[in-house]
């Protein structure tokens, strides 16, 4: 129940924001869409057609899928970290829905808000290249859901070694632009790599998520999705992430509260 009362709160909040400074909002969508273009017309090379054009929106949705990873984990790094420093911290874990909570709710409403805005954006892409984006509601929500439940358990894994070692601001960016690099490289042809490589690759997040969000938004697999390998690695992922991120962030989450470190930066 504190869950959902958390979430509403912050369902809210974003609403007033948005309303309040939906200029702000507006004149980031046309950034970042120039942002985008620019980047595909000032790295892309080759003859301007349909395949040219098909590559160029996977490489455009696949560093969407990048800084949707960048923000999630950003949260539980630099997040915590501006929280520790404004006591605000210390304040949140205090009350009576408790950190992970909070975090949870925050990070929910934070990557509704983001997809929405991202999804327009992608549109507005695919309109001016003339690319095809597949819309297949049931796996595409599917699979989002997935890659939420997977880089939450990574970014609570992050978030504990912040409340831990607190100033590790540089080694978390790295951490993220690492996965938003990933995104935006990854396809399929990892399988084709040698096994001790491809076992490292599907450890990673954000990789069976790309490829098979991937597959599905931009070559229009459907369900087809549902019998790919890389469907089961993220199911596997979503596992072993979840389970372990949280499990450390507990411990490391008493350790400084024991410690009296835990609102202290």
């Amino acid at each position: 129940m504190g869950f959902f009362l958390v979430m509403k709160a912050e369902i809210v909040r974003s609403f007033i924001v948005m309303r309040r400074y939906w200029f702000a909002t507006a004149t980031g969508m046309v950034v970042g869409y120039g942002v985008f273009m620019t980047l595909i017309f000032g790295f892309m090379r080759g003859t301007v057609d349909v395949a040219w054009a098909q590559k160029a929106m996977g490489g455009a949705f696949g560093l969407v899928i990048g800084m949707f990873a960048f923000g999630i984990v950003g949260l539980f790094s630099q997040g915590l970290q501006s929280m520790a420093r404004s006591g605000e911290l210390e304040q949140v874990y205090m009350s009576p829905h408790g950190l992970i909570t909070n975090f949870l709710a925050r990070s929910l409403v934070g990557s509704v808000v983001g997809i929405l805005l991202w999804t327009v954006l992608l549109v507005m892409i695919s309109a001016t290249l003339k690319a095809d984006l597949h819309a297949d509601p049931g796996p595409t929500l599917l699979l989002l859901f997935l890659t939420y439940v997977n880089l939450i358990g990574f970014g609570f894994l992050v978030g504990g070694l912040v409340l831990v070692f607190k100033q590790t601001g540089q080694v978390a960016t790295l951490i993220r632009l690492a996965l938003m690099g990933i995104a935006v490289t990854v396809s399929d042809k990892i399988y084709q790599w040698p096994p001790a490589l491809r076992v490292l690759a599907h450890l990673v997040p954000i990789t069976d998520a790309t490829i098979c969000l991937k597959l599905v938004v931009v070559e229009g697999f459907g369900t087809r999705i549902f019998t790919h390998p890389s469907f089961y690695a993220l199911l596997f992922n979503c596992v072993l992430w979840t389970t372990l991120g949280i499990a450390c962030f507990r411990v490391m989450e008493n350790w400084s509260r024991d410690k009296g470190t835990l609102g202290v930066y």
